[in-house]
């Protein structure tokens, strides 16, 4: 396939960024998104120009790291995939393909296609986590009773990476997919119940401190996730956040 690819050029967080056109060609359909990337990167790189940056790592849809905004869609026209996951059959010989990073006022741009996505640790940081008692005297995990639905509930919620395609895709950059995510995966469990009211409070209270906006329910998060995670975790957020301040 020759494709023209639009890519947002930012020299670093200061500058003012623009789109850039450039001509790939004899891309095969088996390649992987980014490896069509990288051939253009090499190109770019024989040619003495600077090469585009965008994050990647394990390549195989589990890290979260990479974070494309491709033709209007975070991960692109694929569903249930990552940009890493996405492939080049999805396009078509001749197509002009426009990719941006993801855009979030709490998600600054560092360089052309890479964003500074540390808000969400540092909402991980303020609660999603358990206290364990390591002094010799810990419970065995499978001692603790847990129903086979809160068990597969916790662990649905447990599958997000933290990629940040729900903030990328709601109009309103919401991080509440994300945090109702994180909230779930303890709530459901008895090993999250000791510190339940203070994580959801200190998640939330960071995850507006950090600039996310609220939700309105339009679904888009859900839609756009690479794993599928559900509205429902929000909902169990409100609520683990209504109980944990009466």
């Amino acid at each position: 396939m020759n494709l023209t690819l639009k890519i947002w050029r930012q020299k670093d967080s200061k500058s003012k960024g623009q789109m850039v056109d450039y001509k790939v060609t004899d891309i095969s359909e088996h390649m992987s998104f980014l490896e069509m990337m990288d051939v253009l990167n090499e190109q770019l790189v024989n040619t003495g120009e600077e090469p585009v940056a965008f994050d990647h790592d394990c390549r195989e849809g589990i890290c979260g790291m990479c974070s494309m905004y491709i033709n209007g869609e975070a991960h692109g026209p694929d569903r249930g995939v990552t940009t890493c996951q996405l492939h080049m059959r999805m396009f078509k010989d001749g197509d002009t393909i426009t990719i941006e990073p993801f855009r979030a006022a709490a998600f600054p741009v560092i360089k052309d296609l890479v964003v500074d996505r540390t808000s969400f640790e540092r909402i991980q940081q303020a609660g999603g986590y358990i206290s364990v008692n390591t002094s010799g005297n810990t419970q065995d995990a499978n001692s603790i009773p847990i129903s086979k639905h809160a068990a597969d509930e916790a662990m649905d919620a447990a599958t997000c990476i933290g990629c940040g395609a729900c903030v990328a895709t709601c109009k309103n950059s919401s991080a509440m997919l994300f945090v109702g995510a994180k909230v779930s995966q303890y709530a459901l469990l008895p090993q999250g119940q000791i510190e339940a009211a203070d994580r959801v409070r200190n998640m939330v209270a960071q995850m507006d401190l950090e600039g996310f906006g609220n939700c309105t329910n339009t679904g888009a998060c859900e839609i756009e996730c690479p794993k599928g995670i559900s509205l429902e975790n929000i909902a169990r957020m409100n609520r683990e956040l209504m109980k944990a301040n009466l």
